[in-house]
């Protein structure tokens, strides 16, 4: 294709930001799924394995392997949940704390490059285009 499509800019982009994270995070020895599950486990009251996948939009077999090295390297804890006696909750240990708060320093640093950048005004038809992308997949009404 001669002219940029949208999903080639969309995929460019995000492959662009993607390896910006993974290189700030194997600095500390980590990965950018490894920060992004971190930030998407409630750091108080844990979170059930059940609710992590949809959260986050992985698939339960990515989200296990990451979940097992982050168990191994001692990020969190695996504790039966007391509403369910099948379920699990993951909490994150104060180790996990710890890098949690450095994943969230770098997402942070990221926003406000941007948003110290681009215009509020191009910035909202960015997230009104990305919502409306977002419903037309989900909502299958690209290809039915």
């Amino acid at each position: 294709m001669k002219d940029k499509t949208i999903d080639y800019m969309l995929r460019t982009t995000w492959l662009a930001v993607q390896k910006m994270y993974n290189e700030e995070a194997a600095k500390f020895e980590s990965t950018m799924a490894t920060g992004f599950t971190l930030l998407s486990i409630d750091p108080e009251k844990g979170t059930p394995s059940t609710a992590l996948g949809p959260k986050m939009g992985m698939e339960a077999t990515s989200l296990s392997r990451i979940l097992k090295k982050m168990e191994e390297k001692g990020l969190i804890e695996r504790n039966p949940n007391p509403e369910d006696g099948r379920g699990v909750i993951i909490s994150l240990t104060d180790f996990g704390v710890e890098k949690r708060n450095y994943s969230k320093e770098k997402v942070l640093t990221f926003n406000e490059a941007i948003r110290k950048t681009v215009p509020e005004e191009k910035l909202n038809h960015f997230f009104e285009v990305s919502e409306t992308i977002n419903e037309l997949v989900s909502n299958k009404k690209i290809y039915n």
